[in-house]
């Protein structure tokens, strides 16, 4: 059955039991190649139908998800559970579904070249492989990752609407000797230039790492690369979530609408209508109209993410970024600034150039306190110039130190997705000033 003809069964049928009904179906053609010692090797291929229920009864609220085709089959689950719905508690975070409006259309979320290539994608590797050993890579190992998505909402309020999307994901780690290097791309479009770009850029700071040289923890002034700040903005952006601060879980659970977080450089869009980012979305899992908006603006806090519900409790309305249960970003844009890569290096005494990271840990939610570790090269400069390399760093301090250390971004931007930055984000290189770093236990 197409996407369409399951939501409209489910709905038909849940509309005679429960007070609130939503169903969300996501259709998901899929197509994942690894790579490994420069060669494209396994390729798999899959398609996946999501079935995501939002029950309400009597101000009680329960969510279902199912990876099955047939409405038969949720509907007879769903037979099951109806009982217990009317014996747990009142939600306290009830909110009557929103009314239907018809969301204005996304156009340009769909390349039908990615389609295309669904089947075979080997030679679009092969282009990022040849891409890393022309620029100084010896081995290279990584994903190519295409897919065709329709997401389908329908509501018990009258709200029926979908939308298509493709998306490419690409990432590749280079290899010389005992160092590596890493970049990641993502997009709802194929692009050849930016496939190679993955590639050489991977491989562009091996030259640079002659020699290698001993770390001490202290303060250093750092440059964090692309993959990095998408990483950790992914973080932050999650923290302005209408949930995550109700339930003490951000940063920002202390902090106003209106009052400085960050360096003044700094501003953080939410985009799920930029069309050239995968997350898009014309409308979130309520059916209410997505918009472009600020998260942080020239440094101050501008908005909190809601879904009807947080919005309730906030006495505000929905920012159209539901998440039945915790609002969420779908894009992030970070505003471009007037620095290079080259500049920033130069502005430094004494610090580090960090390419890649991963185990972003948060020892403590309310104060922002996190760590992550350096993966791949990380580079030294001292007095304005890269001498060596170093390995086994962590950044261990708190996100607002982070953000309010900021002293330049870069002009050029990078449209980032891969596994350790799950919301796309189209991020520049950042130097931030004096910042914790110590050795990881790992």
């Amino acid at each position: 059955m197409r996407a369409h003809d399951i939501a409209e069964a489910l709905l038909k049928e849940l509309k005679k039991k429960f007070d609130d009904a939503i169903v969300k179906v996501v259709s998901r053609d899929t197509t994942m190649l690894k790579i490994w010692n420069n060669q494209p090797g396994v390729l798999q291929m899959w398609k996946d139908i999501n079935i995501q229920l939002l029950l309400g009864k009597q101000k009680r609220v329960a969510i279902l998800e199912f990876r099955v085709e047939s409405p038969e089959e949720v509907l007879s689950a769903v037979r099951r559970v109806e009982d217990y719905v009317t014996k747990v508690e009142e939600s306290e975070l009830y909110a009557d579904l929103p009314e239907p409006k018809k969301p204005s259309p996304l156009e340009g979320g769909y390349d039908k070249r990615v389609v295309e290539h669904l089947a075979n994608p080997k030679h679009l590797a092969e282009a990022m492989v040849t891409s890393a050993l022309s620029s100084g890579a010896e081995r290279t190992a990584g994903t190519l990752e295409l897919e065709e998505v329709e997401v389908v909402v329908a509501t018990s309020k009258g709200f029926q609407d979908s939308y298509r999307k493709t998306g490419i994901m690409a990432y590749l780690r280079s290899i010389r000797g005992d160092i590596s290097g890493h970049w990641a791309w993502g997009s709802t479009h194929l692009n050849t230039n930016s496939l190679e770009n993955v590639g050489s850029r991977s491989a562009e700071f091996l030259g640079l790492a002659k020699s290698k040289a001993d770390f001490t923890p202290g303060r250093y002034d750092i440059v964090l690369s692309p993959l990095v700040v998408g990483n950790l903005i992914n973080y932050v952006a999650s923290m302005a979530s209408g949930m995550a601060i109700l339930m003490g879980m951000s940063f920002l659970a202390k902090k106003n609408v209106g009052e400085a977080i960050a360096s003044e450089k700094f501003t953080l869009l939410d985009a799920p209508r930029d069309t050239t980012l995968p997350g898009l979305a014309p409308f979130d899992d309520e059916g209410v109209e997505t918009y472009n908006k600020p998260i942080i603006n020239r440094g101050v806090l501008s908005s909190i993410l809601h879904n009807t519900a947080t919005g309730k409790v906030f006495r505000t309305a929905s920012t159209g970024n539901a998440g039945w249960v915790n609002p969420r970003p779908w894009n992030l844009v970070i505003e471009p600034g007037d620095s290079s890569l080259d500049s920033m290096i130069s502005e430094v005494r004494k610090g580090y150039i960090i390419l890649n990271n991963w185990y972003t840990r948060l020892q403590n939610y309310v104060e922002g306190q996190f760590s992550t570790v350096a993966r791949d090269l990380v580079l030294e400069i001292r007095n304005g110039s890269i001498v060596g390399y170093v390995d086994r760093i962590r950044i261990a301090d708190k996100f607002e130190t982070l953000l309010k250390s900021i002293k330049l971004i870069s002009r050029d931007t990078y449209d980032i997705t891969w596994w350790e930055v799950r919301t796309p984000t189209r991020s520049p290189y950042i130097l931030a000033e004096n910042i914790n770093l110590t050795k990881p236990v790992i």
